[in-house]
């Protein structure tokens, strides 16, 4: 048991360091929007590696039917992510009160929803997330029982969920110092940040299928 506890730590801060279109946009999301606009997107990430751990571990055999279809999946992960940096370089405007100095959030349902399904998208549709949770679920299936898998799993999403919200966190109490014109730069720096990412991507699966 002990010992998978310990890969379950190991692997959830691989997972957790790993740099992709997710960890900039839970930045961006909470910078923008505050710890509400960051937990909202984040939890529809958690939400995504939960079900992609489950089928992964009880039906590898439709993960292995998914990745049949990984370059319609990663083309269309990728025209989202695009489609995303795009939106906040050139569309995504935030509301400053009468000084001009403090930013206004105003965050309801429709504002989590939006944030929660981007969080749930991003995440489903990128082809190494699959791949990720598949591969490890595999190769822990041949030297680990049923009970030892779950709470490996279940230690790794754990320091991922963790990771997650320090991110947030973080990412809100520097908000709090920031004017709105930086926020505008950052909207456009991670917007172009995910652009690069969605290329690579669309690019990446290209390359796999030459």
């Amino acid at each position: 048991m002990l010992e998978a506890i310990m890969q379950g730590v190991g692997l959830g801060l691989i997972l957790a360091v790993s740099v992709g279109p997710v960890i900039f946009t839970i930045l961006k999301q909470s910078l923008n929007s505050g710890q509400k606009g960051g937990f909202s997107f984040v939890a529809g990430v958690w939400f995504s590696d939960i079900l992609l751990v489950f089928i992964s571990n009880m039906f590898s055999s439709l993960m292995m039917e998914a990745l049949a279809f990984k370059a319609e999946i990663g083309y269309i992960g990728s025209l989202f992510v695009i489609s995303l940096g795009i939106y906040y370089i050139f569309f995504k405007k935030i509301q400053v009160a009468e000084d001009e100095r403090t930013i206004l959030i105003q965050f309801g349902k429709r504002a989590f929803t939006k944030a929660f399904m981007s969080g749930f998208i991003i995440n489903t549709l990128n082809p190494s997330v699959i791949l990720f949770w598949l591969v490890n679920a595999t190769a822990f299936a041949v030297t680990h029982g049923l009970v030892e898998r779950i709470i490996l799993f279940g230690v790794c999403l754990a320091v991922n969920i963790l990771a997650d919200i320090l991110k947030v966190v973080l990412a809100a109490k520097v908000r709090h110092s920031l004017t709105p014109k930086n926020i505008r730069i950052i909207n456009k720096v991670s917007g172009s940040i995910l652009i690069v990412f969605g290329i690579a991507i669309a690019y990446s699966i290209k390359f796999l299928n030459d």
